[in-house]
């Protein structure tokens, strides 16, 4: 066999090396056997939004990663909470913005959830349905095994100690109800200071705001990131490539009536070394038929609301070979 010239011989592997995204060959967010079972706010369908129960009870179902949003206090400490205030889920008042961590910590996470009913943060059921109320509060004890504390709103920095091992999504939210961008701009500053000396390589973190996504980026290079709606749509509609650092997208089935979900533009992802994960919208149905669907599209993973029961069909449904 004839050997090529050295200088040859590394333009080749340079050309045949620029020719494949850098992510593809060590992406490890595609998923070859089984998509990821993310547990959206802990599962909160099934277990109180965002709280250390939540996300116990969902890796004890078979979650393989945890989805939650972040919010930032007056103090600047880095809540995990999904609203910017604390009215919907707890049993106090105000934006996140404007309180501390101190008086955070002193609310009941766990309030206003109730496991049985068709909505499952009404607050307009009778008492008994809030079967988790006052726990944290002291008023009633926890399940066996599990602490107060559990039902309290977390910091970032707990729900990590407490899952080291556990791949952890994270979504910057904005301060107050009118999302102002400033707001994510300042919440993604808050996040990357205190990521920025993590050692863990199992963390994604996102918003919708794209600004957002780069100031994190920009300031915590080493921590994969998804991209924001805006970028996600580029890509759909013109396949722009994403900004630098994004290892998977994140996005819905359906968005404003627009198809973003299908075999095709799952495997476009995979040849360009991205993964694919999956959000509800409010015309997606978080159920086991759309779930099959999405195992036989070859998606990497999807963020349910009901791990519990998402794991259930996992088991029942293997993804197609091609997929393989």
């Amino acid at each position: 066999m004839h050997r090529l010239p050295l200088a040859l011989l590394i333009a080749l592997t340079a050309l045949l090396a620029a020719s494949v995204p850098a992510q593809a060959a060590k992406n490890r967010w595609i998923q070859k056997k089984a998509p990821l079972n993310i547990a959206h706010q802990g599962g909160e369908d099934e277990f109180p939004s965002n709280t250390l129960y939540a996300f116990r009870r969902a890796v004890r179902a078979g979650a393989d990663m945890l989805e939650l949003d972040i919010g930032v206090t007056k103090d600047d400490k880095v809540i995990v909470m999904h609203d910017t205030t604390v009215d919907g889920k707890t049993n106090g008042t105000g934006n996140v913005s404007s309180l501390t961590l101190r008086r955070i910590k002193r609310l009941d996470a766990a309030y206003w959830f109730a496991p049985k009913a068709e909505s499952h943060y009404s607050h307009e059921l009778r008492a008994s349905a809030y079967s988790f109320r006052g726990i944290a509060t002291g008023r009633r004890k926890p399940p066996r095994g599990y602490r107060r504390s559990d039902f309290r709103v977390p910091t970032l920095r707990e729900v990590m100690r407490a899952f080291p091992h556990t791949p952890i999504n994270v979504e910057i939210k904005g301060r107050t109800p009118e999302e102002d961008p400033a707001e994510y701009l300042y919440n993604a500053r808050v996040l990357a200071k205190l990521l920025k000396g993590t050692r863990r390589r199992d963390l994604i973190v996102v918003s919708f705001q794209q600004p957002a996504v780069d100031r994190f980026h920009a300031l915590a290079p080493k921590i994969d990131v998804a991209p924001g709606i805006g970028d996600a749509a580029s890509w759909v509609l013109a396949n722009d490539q994403p900004g630098p650092g994004t290892v998977a997208f994140q996005v819905p089935i359906t968005y404003s009536g627009l198809a973003v979900t299908s075999v095709e533009n799952v495997a476009r992802a995979h040849r360009q070394g991205f993964a694919w994960q999956n959000w509800f919208s409010s015309d997606d149905s978080d159920a086991p038929a759309t779930w099959r669907k999405l195992i036989d599209m070859c998606v990497d993973g999807t963020m349910t609301s009901r791990p519990r029961a998402y794991e259930r069909v996992l088991r029942a449904h293997p993804r197609p070979r091609r997929c393989r």
